[in-house]
């Protein structure tokens, strides 16, 4: 990862953030997909090849309260329309550490690249993998400045037993790099809580932007 976002993002996981000053960095995209807006503690980062005069005055006309500006309705849409960009949700973004060895949950990698499951995380990653295990499915690939994320799925009846923080936690074993990240809606509580329980520590906000 070599870019502004990557530099942020890799000093974010490291307990190392901008300042709380209230205002707003405005960087280059790190690629043709990645576009969007982190939100850290009273400081956000726009990450648009986009004229940042217009960014910053959008920001002003968005609210009075520049802590929250970057994630107002009105400012994001205002972007998506810029940008010919959609939007989906705003995600809680968390980081957590690699572990060492191999996980403890048994996994067989899934190398079919028709897979649904492949084909649906290539369409927001690149080097895509994905493991499956009795009731439930792991993946990570590289996602926003090429950094590791992880997903994963549990099937309804495999619920309440454990293995969403199993698999959560097996990703921190199967990571190439340092961390692993991983987005969650933070209305979806019970996803939040997996991951928080598999040692996942929030570090804000995340709106991406995806092209159409």
């Amino acid at each position: 990862m070599s870019s502004e976002v990557a530099r942020i993002l890799a000093a974010a996981a490291r307990g190392e953030f901008p300042p709380p000053d209230g205002s707003t960095t405005v960087v280059p995209q790190p690629s043709g997909r990645d576009a969007g807006v982190l939100s850290f503690t009273a400081h956000s980062v726009v990450f648009l090849d986009e004229d940042p005069d217009w960014i910053r005055a959008e920001l002003a006309r968005a609210s009075t309260d520049p802590l929250v500006a970057s994630m107002t309705p009105r400012f994001l849409t205002a972007l998506t329309a810029r940008s010919g960009r959609s939007m989906n949700t705003i995600d809680l973004l968390t980081v957590a550490d690699a572990l060492p060895g191999a996980p403890e949950l048994p996994l067989r990698e899934i190398h079919d690249q028709d897979h649904p499951r492949v084909a649906r995380a290539l369409k927001y990653r690149d080097e895509v993998r994905v493991w499956a295990t009795e009731g439930g499915l792991l993946t990570l690939g590289r996602g926003v400045a090429g950094r590791t994320e992880v997903a994963i799925e549990v099937d309804e009846d495999a619920r309440h037993r454990g293995l969403g923080r199993a698999l959560a936690t097996a990703a921190r074993h199967l990571t190439p790099d340092p961390v692993v990240w991983s987005q969650q809606s933070p209305g979806n509580a019970r996803s939040v809580r997996v991951f928080q329980a598999a040692g996942y520590r929030p570090v804000g906000s995340e709106a991406l932007l995806t092209a159409a």
